[in-house]
């Protein structure tokens, strides 16, 4: 049975077959449900109207009412513009348009009345209003509307006159025909508990408002409502994986203990003992694990998965680690190659650059279980890869790899699935970690080892180059290394900041008897790979590069990281950056350079990363900076589909609604419960895949 929802919008009255067919190729809106769900982004306040008498430069965009006494034009050329004298009796003031001139020339009629929209802004001694918004006074206008929505438009809308007006007026025809006949699709429960607004009048009030009181009542009732499906969803695909999905059981701990009371050569933090804790838990319980492990950069993940990984060979399971980079599978592979050999267990590196006849011998004692453990890159997934028993999958920087990769790794053991353990130096806000990997069990490494000094970062500005310069070889006659990062390896016509080549030349220049490595992404993987090692190697003391270093170098030896241009980075980026230095005893140092012209953005970013060195309170003003859509490609990526909810702002509501799906599953995990109903009804309409893969990992 169809709902009133499901009605296309072609026969709706303002709408018809050519706006139809430009609002189903623009904005995605084929049906009513998909027109009313295309909410304001903001609002106009046309609840008043403001007297000229009582201008000021602070107001915002204000409404007034009176006539126009007189249309001119000024100037010549471009500079030419046409100036309308407006008055409402109890002062006058410019209207000024420098675009559109004899469209709007032939709209003005002087002597007649019109209703003015604008900000006032002050030219010489008077006050004036540029490209105002101008509508003809009509009987129906005398009195001010109150709020009137504003919704995002494409450029070709635009262009044919479906402007926000327009998109209001079919929007409320819309909701005319639909009346009260919105199905309800939360409980009377919640609505209650939360005093929120039934669905149909959340619709009512969100489209129409008469005051702000009204929008908050509609916010608060729809980004409920989204965020309680999205976690509903999460939570339940995560029942479902654990309920239908047998995990390794792994309860041995020779190897551990050995490994623990004989090699480990430093104290685990005890925010690693935690987590090793959890991960544990799960090798026991016998459902396949699926879980997320953040860690700022050098909080000891590694480590911590290679001690998750003894458990499971202790019980005959194979393991492991995929990495995005070649650098950072060799980086850890001589890491962990160490530690392997020293308990006797044979550890690999599968890699693109991997001879051909070494790849053989690789693929042969992985499938007669002779290799207990294998680092390797992309290599890893290819169909030639088979093992005897895979039992744990680790996965490096996972936002780095495509959805059907991961699945292609997790299905290398058809029989019984491996654990999944997933890890991201990146640290995800509360709020974006619970809509992104709300089905997923989450672990947290929010300490860094002992003996690690902060790292201190500075701002300076470029007419202080000579002072960074000086303190650049202070650091590298004590012995230390230097990063210098640069945004760009080509000139760009459109932004006027250095590049890597230009950069090098002077850096070449300025300190002659140091040896440099330079790397960036344009370079032959043989190449970077050659100049990387160099530096390992501590054959140079500077290295210039871009920011293929972000993730997964490490040298400990490097005390300094400078980042040119550093306004042009997201933090998350300059944060990674930094944390190529401070994994050593020794301060370390991080110089973000810029010049004067700083925006509001930039200069937020700036300040943050000088505040504080810790990560995740700097994802939370990186949520709050850039919303989610930008931050690790979750646009791309459609996992977060938030239309109204704003998870740098409502943390609030997603814990509610988090809990209340929470609760409603614990009760009712089919939800068949009367109550439950609507909630199923909504459910099975929206027609969710089982399972989202995209999820491992």
């Amino acid at each position: 049975m169809h709902s009133v929802l499901d009605k296309k919008i072609d026969f709706l009255p303002g709408v018809g077959t050519t706006r139809a067919s430009l609002l189903n190729t623009e904005l995605g809106i084929f049906t009513y449900a998909e027109l009313i769900e295309h909410y304001p982004f903001r609002y106009e306040d046309r609840s008043k109207f403001y007297q000229i008498s009582s201008l000021s430069e602070d107001l915002d965009n204000i409404q007034l009412k009176g006539k126009i006494t007189s249309v001119s034009k000024a100037g010549t050329g471009r500079k030419e513009r046409l100036v309308a004298k407006f008055t409402d009796g109890t002062g006058s003031v410019d209207l000024i348009w420098f675009q559109g001139i004899k469209w709007v020339e032939k709209k003005l009629v002087t002597g007649a009345d019109y209703i003015l929209y604008g900000k006032p802004t002050i030219f010489g001694h008077s006050f004036n209003f540029s490209h105002p918004e101008i509508t003809a006074l009509t009987p129906a206008l005398e009195k001010p509307t109150g709020l009137k929505p504003v919704y995002s438009l494409t450029e070709k809308l635009r262009k044919k006159f479906i402007d926000s007006r327009i998109i209001g007026q079919i929007t409320q025809n819309a909701l005319r025909d639909i009346g009260t006949n919105i199905p309800e699709n939360l409980p009377e429960s919640l609505l209650v508990k939360y005093k929120m607004i039934p669905r149909f009048q959340a619709y009512q009030l969100i489209h129409h408002p008469k005051n702000y009181s009204h929008v908050r009542h509609a916010l608060r009732r729809l980004k409920f409502e989204e965020l309680f499906y999205n976690q509903l969803s999460l939570i339940n695909q995560k029942l479902l994986r654990k309920n239908e999905f047998e995990g390794h059981l792994f309860t041995k701990t020779e190897l551990l203990t050995k490994f623990y009371t004989d090699h480990l050569p430093f104290e685990l933090t005890n925010a690693q003992k935690k987590v090793i804790k959890e991960i544990f838990f799960d090798f026991k319980s016998q459902m396949q694990m699926n879980r997320l492990l953040q860690g700022d950069v050098g909080s000891g993940k590694t480590i911590v998965s290679f001690i998750c990984m003894l458990m499971a060979v202790d019980c005959n399971a194979q393991c492991c680690l995929m990495a995005p980079t070649e650098i950072l599978a060799i980086q850890h592979y001589h890491g962990l190659k160490v530690f392997a050999e020293k308990i006797g267990l044979k550890i690999a590196l599968l890699t693109g650059s991997t001879k051909k006849k070494e790849r053989t011998v690789i693929h042969e004692e992985l499938l007669n279980g002779t290799i207990n453990i294998i680092i390797g890159t992309h290599a890893l997934i290819e169909d030639k890869v088979q093992f005897q028993n895979l039992g744990l999958c680790v996965i490096d920087e996972q936002h780095r790899f495509g959805v059907a990769q991961r699945a292609k790794l997790w299905n290398k053991n058809k029989e019984i699935h491996p654990h999944i353990l997933v890890m991201t130096a990146t640290p995800i806000p509360r709020t974006l970690a619970m809509t992104l990997y709300g089905d997923l069990d989450v672990s947290v490494i929010d300490e860094l080892p002992a003996g690690r000094k902060p790292i201190k970062t500075v701002h300076r500005y470029d007419s202080k180059r000579l002072e960074v310069f000086q303190f650049i070889r202070e650091e590298i006659l004590k012995g230390r290394q230097v990063y210098i990062v640069y945004p760009l390896i080509e000139e760009s016509e459109k932004m006027d900041f250095k590049n890597l080549m230009d950069g090098y030349e002077s850096i070449a220049r300025a300190f002659p008897d140091n040896p440099l490595s330079i790397v960036h992404g344009k370079m032959k993987a043989k190449d970077k790979d050659y100049e990387m090692q160099r530096f390992v190697k501590g054959e140079t003391d500077i290295m210039v590069a871009t920011t293929v270093i972000e993730v997964g170098v490490n040298v400990p030896n490097a005390s300094l990281m400078i980042i040119e241009n550093s306004e042009r980075f997201g933090l998350a980026q300059l944060h990674q950056l930094r944390g190529r230095v401070g994994r050593g005893a020794e301060q370390s140092y991080c110089i973000l350079m810029t010049d004067f012209k700083l925006s509001r953005e930039s200069k937020k970013r700036i300040e943050t990363m000088v505040e504080t060195n810790d990560g995740f309170k700097i994802s939370e003003v990186d949520l709050e900076l850039r919303g989610p859509g930008d931050m690790s490609g979750t646009q791309q990526s459609g996992l977060v589909d938030l239309k109204i909810a704003n998870l740098a702002t409502d943390g609030a509501i997603l814990k509610f609604a988090r809990e209340s799906a929470l609760e409603i599953l614990d009760q009712d995990p089919e939800l068949i419960q009367p109550q439950h109903a609507m909630i199923k009804a909504f459910v099975d309409k929206k027609k969710s895949p089982r399972l989202n893969w995209s999820r491992i990992s």
